[in-house]
């Protein structure tokens, strides 16, 4: 159970120092998950420490989607950071290791982008 839990917003260009700051104070990247709402992409970054648990929430624009790295702290980053890329298509700039979107192979590009997804066969 966690003692301390809650989800912060911040602005994209934000999470670089952020995430360095939280580097410094002895926190562990967790996850950073995207997701579509509405015109917009929101990505979620969630640091641990001990039984506590921070989220910082930034807010895209799915048009032209960009987020700053945050590999310079945390190289782990680079896995989430090529998901979002290849599975939303949201530029990651500075990512250290960036796979330039073949982390993975989709049918489609970009797949978790509503407008992506393939109509649904009628059965008729």
């Amino acid at each position: 159970m966690t003692t301390v839990q809650s989800i912060e917003p911040v602005g994209p260009s934000e999470m670089p120092a952020r995430a360095a700051a939280m580097r410094a104070s002895g926190w562990r990247l967790m996850q950073i998950c995207a997701t579509a709402v509405g015109p917009d992409f929101e990505i979620l970054y969630s640091f641990a420490k001990g039984r506590d648990l921070q989220n910082f929430r930034a807010t895209v624009p799915r048009e032209g989607a960009r987020l700053p790295s945050i590999t310079g702290p945390y190289l782990c980053a680079f896995l989430y950071e090529n998901e979002i890329h290849d599975l939303f298509g949201v530029e990651v700039e500075g990512n250290v290791l960036d796979f330039k979107g073949t982390f993975y192979k989709t049918a489609v590009p970009h797949p978790f982008v509503n407008d992506a997804l393939p109509a649904p066969v009628s059965k008729k």
